[in-house]
């Protein structure tokens, strides 16, 4: 077997897998960069097997269909929205997922919330360069924490908010005022969960149901003390409006992980964003997930070599 494993962006999937356990004769080769969108399909064609990292490489159909060696496919984590699940069925190539952490995003996501009302980065920029509290930071008790979408990741972020005092409410196209109630969680109708939360964190999966869900009407009722949050997908939101807001000074400012381009070009105009906290999507970026991902992919391939394929997505 020729197999390939993409977008490795921190050098470490060699360590992290026992990959000597494959079969006599493969022979592996790791991209740590990603590969320019005009070279995949040449470079990629010679491969049966590929694991690639989440949806870093898109796999439309028509890349599908210019690799005619690969036989497996194996994604990180158990779902892949970048990936032509029926190109790959016609085609008979089968793809596998793995297991992952389920916490990290949620994590990261009040990395970045205390990140905007503590001041943080502004803080630790000040203080490097002589200037001792340059300004004044804001607590979370008693603020409104606005949840869209309420599933897994949302309920362990309100959980924390709660464990912080905060009023937690949250808004999504399926939520329940029971659920909500079993959660611990007000409901509230998507306009109003903007026009009065002290925080807006977005935590929903992207689908042509989600798809720029968070609308410039919603970004536009905001309180301008409000900070918005996304470590979701950048799809869901209207992100023009939401660079509008932020350059105006119409809200206080946003944590963001995701992006419409990834990784970030150096030209984007949110580097240029004012009031805001940026990270490169980092959500699921950890050792503990990074140790199941590697491990399982190998265990994937493993299996499919045997003929008994486990984690099937196609």
């Amino acid at each position: 077997m020729k197999i390939a494993i993409l977008d490795d962006y921190q050098n470490v999937a060699r360590d992290l897998a026992e990959w000597h356990r494959l079969p006599n004769g493969s022979a592996l080769t790791v991209f740590e960069r990603p590969i320019p969108a005009e070279e995949v399909a040449g470079t990629l064609a010679p491969y049966s097997v590929l694991v690639i990292m989440r949806e870093r490489t898109p796999f439309p159909a028509s890349l599908i269909d210019a690799l005619p060696n690969l036989r497996l496919l194996v994604t990180t984590g158990g779902r892949n929205n970048a990936i032509d699940l029926e190109a790959c069925k016609a085609r008979g190539i089968t793809v596998c997922g793995t297991g992952m952490v389920g916490t990290p995003a949620a994590e990261l996501t009040w990395g970045l919330i205390l990140a905007l009302v503590k001041r943080i980065p502004q803080e630790e920029r000040g203080l490097r360069a002589g200037r001792w509290q340059a300004g004044l930071t804001q607590g979370l008790a008693g603020k409104r924490l606005g949840l869209v979408g309420l599933g897994k990741l949302g309920t362990q972020v309100a959980r924390v908010g709660q464990a912080f005092g905060m009023e937690v409410a949250a808004w999504s196209p399926n939520l329940t005022d029971e659920r909500a109630a079993a959660a611990g969680v007000s409901r509230l109708d998507k306009r109003d969960l903007f026009a009065t939360s002290d925080i807006v964190s977005v935590h929903l999966v992207l689908g042509e149901r989600t798809r720029g869900v968070v609308g410039a009407e919603d970004i536009d009722a905001m309180k301008p003390s409000a900070f918005f949050v996304n470590t979701s997908r950048a799809g869901l939101v209207d992100g023009d409006a939401l660079l509008a807001a932020l350059h105006e000074h119409r809200i206080a400012g946003a944590g963001l992980d995701v992006f419409p381009v990834e990784p970030l070009p150096a030209d984007s105009p949110w580097l240029e964003a004012p009031n805001t906290v940026l990270t490169p999507h980092l959500g699921y970026v950890t050792r503990e997930n990074y140790d199941v991902f590697y491990r399982d992919a190998l265990d994937d391939i493993l299996a499919w070599h045997a003929g008994e394929p486990v984690r099937m997505l196609a």
